[in-house]
């Protein structure tokens, strides 16, 4: 059976988990990357080529300050820990989104593992970070529109492929699979392009209590459905 090319996740859940527990939403963030370790663990060995986590909205920046402190902090200790595993797995690290939104003590740990992995062949972990999808669009239309009004660009020539060539996700592949946790049921602007005739698949269960299993399980998930793109079941 075929396995996915690229999953992508919305790890959502870890505040409600902790609340549910009497416990900080904090707390919940704690687990929540115990899960991202188990999760990339999984996908690597699965032969998942490429693995890519909403980390961190544009819209999380509303939350409260010692919560956002709390995630970046996560971010740089997670970064740091997790060096020697990506090299040794042969994982290449990417990110996309608002980087330079971010503090620079993550920024430049970020930078400075993707410049370290940049040669690994293996599965491309992707970390979403300060992402949306509706900005990535609006500034993809921003950027060809000036090069149309440059004259780099030609109307007359204009497809798709311009367009994914100007999105942060321009190296690479539409989605196969998308799977959010938390029984919520909804894309909150992670991937608009991306995910155009993806799969998606919504678990109940809350990050941090999502399991290698319950990824395998997606995964079968995935393989039983049919996905014609527009054509009918005799025509593939």
């Amino acid at each position: 059976m075929e396995t996915p090319k690229h999953v992508a996740i919305i790890m959502d859940g870890n505040g409600r988990w902790a609340e549910q527990k009497g416990l900080t939403r904090e707390f919940g963030h704690e687990n929540g990357v115990r899960s991202v370790k188990k999760i990339v663990e999984e996908a690597n060995k699965l032969k998942i080529q490429y693995l890519t986590l909403f980390a961190f909205s544009i819209e999380n920046w509303k939350r409260p300050g010692h919560e956002v402190e709390t995630l970046m902090r996560l971010l740089v200790e997670t970064l740091k820990d997790e060096f020697e595993d990506l090299l040794n797995n042969n994982i290449r690290l990417n990110s996309i989104g608002d980087i330079e939104s971010l503090p620079q003590e993550v920024k430049s740990e970020l930078k400075d593992i993707i410049e370290n992995t940049k040669n690994n062949s293996g599965m491309t972990l992707t970390l979403a970070l300060s992402y949306g999808a509706k900005q990535e669009i609006f500034n993809a239309v921003k950027q060809i529109s000036k090069k149309v009004k440059d004259e780099i660009i030609c109307l007359d020539n204009f497809d798709d492929s311009i367009i994914n060539d100007h999105l942060y996700t321009k190296n690479l592949p539409n989605v196969d699979l998308l799977i959010r946790t938390s029984g919520e049921q909804r894309i909150s602007n992670f991937m608009l392009w991306q995910i155009a005739y993806a799969e998606l698949y919504f678990t109940e269960t809350y990050w941090p209590d999502f399991s290698q299993e319950d990824f395998t399980n997606a995964i079968i998930e995935y393989q039983k459905r049919e996905r014609r793109f527009g054509k009918t079941s005799k025509q593939l």
